[in-house]
């Protein structure tokens, strides 16, 4: 009898799919640093536009010159929907909270809560089940992002920035599940190029309305923004796009638990933030959280993040 091929997780699988993980949370966490330089010379939406606008543009003319496929009308819909959720939403609520009042650590405390609500959204829908362990490594995640973020939280953030950062959870929660449901499985560059147009389409009426198009034609806007545009939404979506197309979208949510303690680092060599013991401490949670939330088990036994009949 021949032995049968090895499946997807076997082998070198659980090794690449960790690699284009901690690849993903390094692009993804310095556009933070990029982004908050950038709205310093732009307004919010404005900013986005540039940003969703070029990046789109990028992926459309490589789709073109390579004859990638678009898919059928019904996919290219899903890729642009998810770009709405995913795109225009998260980063619009969180660069108009951060424009309204809302400060960096209040901010990461919000959206690094997109793990627990992509739990809830996929126990509830179905689509997932989860151990009793990843929820513990989910609480983990969790407390690791306040304890990192605690210093950073005023207590007098308007109302308007709270429920902007809401939006942007909502949209970044929403858009993980939609993703890997409707719209995981088409080429990665015209869905990319869909994502990031469509997000363009929605923001480019507030940001020429309501905020003037307004930027400075200066090096301190450039230079950031084409960072965003090439290393995150070039390299950091592309890579999201493959993760949330290989895994559970639990698991793939768990990383962004990683986002605030890696950004605090980043901070300490870009901004010449300080790291605590506190911080530490939260890092070190963090972490272990998103392992025991993505940890596979051995070969023969169920599944971890197993998908409901």
């Amino acid at each position: 009898m021949s032995t049968p091929p090895p499946g997807p997780d076997a082998g070198t699988a659980p090794t690449s799919q960790s690699t284009l993980g901690i690849a993903f949370v390094l692009l993804w966490c310095t556009g933070y640093i990029a982004g908050k330089a950038m709205v310093e010379h732009a307004a919010p939406m404005t900013a986005l536009v540039w940003r969703f606008g070029l990046a789109g543009l990028v992926f459309a003319i490589v789709a073109l010159a390579t004859r990638a496929p678009w898919g059928t009308p019904r996919a290219c819909v899903h890729s642009a929907v998810t770009g709405v959720w995913m795109l225009a939403l998260q980063f619009g609520g969180v660069y108009l909270a951060m424009a309204w009042g809302a400060s960096a650590g209040v901010a990461a405390l919000v959206i690094g809560t997109m793990p627990l609500v992509v739990a809830v959204l996929t126990v509830a829908s179905g689509d997932e089940r989860l151990r009793p362990g990843q929820w513990g490594g989910l609480l983990l995640g969790f407390v690791g992002v306040a304890l990192v973020v605690a210093d950073r939280i005023d207590g007098v953030t308007p109302w308007p920035a709270w429920l902007a950062l809401f939006a942007g959870l909502a949209g970044i929660s929403i858009g993980t599940v939609y993703q890997k449901r409707h719209a995981s499985q088409g080429d990665l560059r015209t869905a990319l190029a869909l994502q990031n147009l469509a997000a363009t389409a929605v923001l480019l009426p507030g940001a020429l309305w309501l905020e003037g198009f307004r930027f400075a034609h200066a090096a301190g806007f450039y230079g950031p923004m084409l960072w965003t545009v090439v290393v995150n939404s070039l390299g950091g979506f592309a890579l999201l796009f493959l993760l949330i197309r290989r895994g559970a979208a639990t698991r793939v949510a768990a990383l962004f638990f990683l986002m605030p303690p890696v950004t605090a680092v980043f901070g300490v060599w870009v901004l010449g933030e300080h790291i605590t013991p506190l911080k530490l401490a939260g890092f070190a949670l963090a972490a272990l959280g998103v392992w025991q939330v993505t940890r596979r088990r051995r070969a023969g036994s169920t599944p971890p993040l197993a998908r409901r009949p």
